[in-house]
């Protein structure tokens, strides 16, 4: 496997106002770069985070998911996609609050 784990991040701008790249999901892909890159854990055989076009689940905006576990989330503020990053991405602990 290419990267231990993957997160995406839907960014569809092209359904309406209401799609998740309209709900902050360049801050969201941002916060999870940078917050990898500062723990060294960015890059092959680590974990990788990416923007993705629409992921069809637009009622639970925004949302992201994790594989290759193939985990669902939403999240609402940085503090959940910060916990999400630290228990599940790095430690590999589901969020269940979070989970859809």
């Amino acid at each position: 496997m290419y990267y231990k784990r993957h997160i995406f991040f839907c960014g569809n701008k092209k359904t309406n106002e209401t799609g998740c790249g309209f709900l902050g999901v360049d801050e969201s892909f941002g916060l999870a770069k940078e917050y990898l890159v500062k723990k060294d854990l960015w890059g092959e055989g680590k974990i990788r985070a990416s923007k993705s076009g629409c992921l069809g689940r637009c009622a639970d905006g925004p949302v992201c998911v994790v594989y290759p576990e193939g985990i669902w989330y939403t999240y609402v503020d940085m503090e959940d996609l910060t916990e999400i990053i630290e228990n599940h991405i790095i430690n590999g602990n589901i969020v269940n609050r979070l989970q859809i």
